[in-house]
């Protein structure tokens, strides 16, 4: 559950990006976080409504990835496959943060903040992919 509570929180909050950018710049932050988010803040205020329709769909994305795990809570054994898969895709962020990072010119600590979401990701993954294991058969 761990795990759909991040996929339904980040999916929620990528609707409102400008709002919550706008907000955190209010806060005092360390320099080089300020720096990044007043770009962040410009650039969104720049863009066109039509990039905000793609970040709908991200969020949207996010929120149906958390529904996929009503399979694996109604039969873990039958449906280990979900968390599996789930497993894949925190590895696979390290390369496409790390890949894609730098060619967008994501600051290489924000890079490092994207991985740590599949680093931390596959924890809880991990150990309800080994309680499964440990599930008896059921006939």
């Amino acid at each position: 559950m761990l795990f759909v509570a991040g996929l339904v929180l980040s999916g929620v909050t990528a609707f409102p990006l400008l709002t919550e950018v706008r907000l955190l710049n209010r806060l005092p932050l360390p320099g080089f976080l300020a720096d990044w988010l007043g770009r962040v803040q410009a650039a969104l205020e720049s863009a066109d409504p039509l990039l905000f329709y793609g970040t709908d769909w991200l969020a949207f994305a996010h929120l149906v990835i958390g529904l996929a795990f009503i399979g694996p809570l109604r039969d873990p054994k039958r449906n280990i496959w979900v968390v599996q898969w789930a497993m894949l895709c925190c590895v696979a962020i390290i390369p496409l943060a790390l890949i894609a990072g730098p060619i967008r010119g994501i600051p290489f600590w924000w890079q490092l903040i994207d991985c740590s979401f599949g680093v931390l990701g596959i924890i809880p993954l991990w150990i309800v992919h080994r309680h499964i294991k440990s599930l008896p058969e059921t006939p």
